[in-house]
């Protein structure tokens, strides 16, 4: 086992991590920018070493400094956390160089996933179900109508090396084929410097559904069910939730059975994430595997009891992995992302000071957050200031307890997504489970939140 765990990330994974971590006997070195300098994760790590100004590329993505520190601290160990580094291929070589072991999946496994092109490949071989589209990049506009004329609109572009929505363009017909081509190119190059470009089928009244996954360095992979992530602005997750109210127990199998498939087609090794679109029909196709550990990954903790954080720090040291899991009888997990961002104004970001703070607490109820009173959310990184993740013996009582939950949690100084959350938590087409990406499109949540605060 390791003994000493050097933490590239901030915010509540790191704190995440460290506790894992302490519970494990493993000690534990901070790294952190000149804005972080009062953040817990530094204050609760066993070292703590600055590494660069408040810029992300200057600070939390500067694979030099960071090595440099886990050569000057001998830690034997990177943990990348979710974002970062998590899932860049050269910083898991670059570790495998200087012999400290990467806790995540080697570089080549990276690649094979990183790219949406070269996974879609992969998984089509593993026979793993994909969405209908273009067989690698759109060369140029003459080639994206002539795909779209074949499978049929509506259709979707996305840049190849993207994510978060950015480079995304959804053409209902051919008419703003151009417009929406163009854009997506230019938004991706801007974005990833790569303005390579592809094309599916869009995918009407879809479902976000995931699979956790993990694999170990003897070949072996299991899943551990499902997460519907289907509330999203922007493409963006806000709530997510264990089991989906969407999968039912056949689903639920084949499913499960095509993420293990996409896993030992890999030789994945680690804890990972294999996204599925399901349309209305419950059809399900590949759109991308995650070779890290997720934001959500505390919904599935709670649902399995079990510790995926321990279960990734012990993979990477050379543990099988502990098999297959199944939910315990009748639990159901939801977590709520609560951000430093103005629900009222199309959840802009709200950086600042917060002057006061109660996080609620209660059977059930889990706070995975870095923030104090007196904190000062920075504007450099994700505005995420915690998840709160609600568990109980049914998705009703979950969605009661969730409500209370927010009602009680007090965050003064900086607008968050509480409200949001709060009136969520009373919308018809979310409490009968019934609901797809496109919710937040049909739910006047603006005007819900301005009859919650009495404007």
């Amino acid at each position: 086992m390791f003994k000493k765990i050097l933490i590239a990330n901030r915010g509540e994974i790191a704190l995440r991590i460290i506790r894992t971590c302490k519970e494990m006997g493993i000690k534990t070195v901070a790294v952190y920018s000149t804005a972080d300098r009062d953040s817990l994760h530094v204050r609760f790590a066993d070292e703590a070493v600055c590494i660069g100004p408040p810029r992300s590329k200057d600070s939390y993505l500067n694979m030099q400094n960071i090595m440099a520190v886990a050569e000057l601290t001998n830690a034997d160990a990177i943990h990348p956390g979710y974002g970062f580094l998590a899932e860049n291929a050269e910083f898991s070589d670059l570790c495998a160089k200087y012999k400290i072991k990467f806790i995540g999946p080697p570089g080549n496994q990276i690649r094979a996933m990183g790219d949406k092109i070269t996974a879609k490949e992969t998984m089509i071989k593993a026979g793993v179900p994909c969405i209908p589209g273009s067989d690698g990049l759109v060369n140029d506009l003459s080639d994206a109508k002539k795909i779209a004329a074949q499978i049929g609109y509506p259709v979707i572009l996305k840049a190849t090396a993207g994510g978060g929505g950015k480079g995304m363009r959804i053409v209902h017909d051919e008419g703003g084929l151009e417009k929406a081509y163009n854009m997506a190119r230019t938004e991706a190059g801007a974005a990833f410097g790569n303005d390579g470009v592809y094309l599916e089928k869009f995918i009407v009244e879809p479902h976000h559904i995931e699979i956790q996954v993990a694999g170990d360095q003897y070949g072996e992979a299991c899943h551990l069910s499902e997460r519907d992530c289907s509330v999203q602005r922007r493409h963006q997750k806000l709530v997510e939730e264990a089991p989906s109210p969407f999968v039912d127990e056949e689903l639920r199998k084949k499913m499960g059975a095509a993420a293990v498939k996409a896993v030992k087609a890999i030789s994945y090794e680690s804890v990972g994430t294999v996204e599925f679109l399901v349309d209305r029909d419950k059809n399900f196709y590949f759109m991308e595997m995650n070779t890290r550990i997720q934001v959500e990954h505390t919904v599935t903790e709670e649902v399995m009891d079990f510790d995926l954080v321990k279960e990734q720090i012990m993979i990477a040291a050379g543990t099988p992995i502990s098999g297959v899991l199944y939910f315990p009888e009748k639990m159901h997990a939801i977590e709520c992302r609560v951000n430093a961002e103005d629900p009222l104004n199309n959840f802009a970001p709200n950086p600042g000071k917060i002057t006061a703070l109660h996080t609620p607490k209660g059977y059930g109820v889990r706070v995975d957050t870095h923030i104090y009173a007196g904190y000062t959310v920075p504007p450099f990184y994700d505005s995420m200031l915690a998840k709160v993740i609600c568990r109980a013996k049914s998705r009703e009582e979950c969605i009661v307890k969730m409500k209370r939950a927010m009602q009680e949690f007090i965050i003064e100084g900086v607008k968050t997504t509480i409200p949001f959350h709060i009136v969520l938590m009373d919308n018809e087409e979310f409490r009968s489970g019934k609901f797809d990406t496109g919710l937040l499109e049909r739910f006047d949540y603006v005007n819900a939140i301005k009859e919650l605060v009495g404007e």
